[in-house]
């Protein structure tokens, strides 16, 4: 199963870091995770230097994965020009292109 994850609620960097990262990187996490996009202050994550950037941004160099944070969250937040490469920031269009360039999914979650 293809799935992409988007983090919306303010438990988004736990559930992140605590669950769904540890199996990622451990190969276990049992779907193939085509894409993660970031809102609100979950941005944060996505800034380069910070820690969960790092370890994302290894899982999706070895699967992968496309990362994106939301462009007027970013803005907002001051970090659009912080954000850890190779991940980027775009609106729903932009998503919406580089899940389908992926080979698209079978299910969005919201976390």
């Amino acid at each position: 199963m293809r799935i992409a994850y988007v983090f919306a609620t303010q438990n988004g960097s736990y559930i992140l870091e605590k669950m769904i990262l540890p199996q990622l990187e451990a190969g276990n996490h049992g779907v193939d995770v085509v894409g993660m996009f970031f809102f609100v202050d979950n941005n944060y994550m996505l800034e380069e230097g910070n820690p969960t950037a790092l370890r994302l941004k290894a899982v999706a160099e070895k699967n992968g994965m496309m990362v994106m944070g939301c462009d007027q969250c970013c803005e907002l937040r001051r970090i659009d020009e912080k954000i850890q490469e190779p991940f980027t920031i775009g609106c729903f269009p932009n998503l919406y292109g580089a899940i389908q360039e992926a080979g698209g999914l079978d299910q969005v979650i919201t976390l």
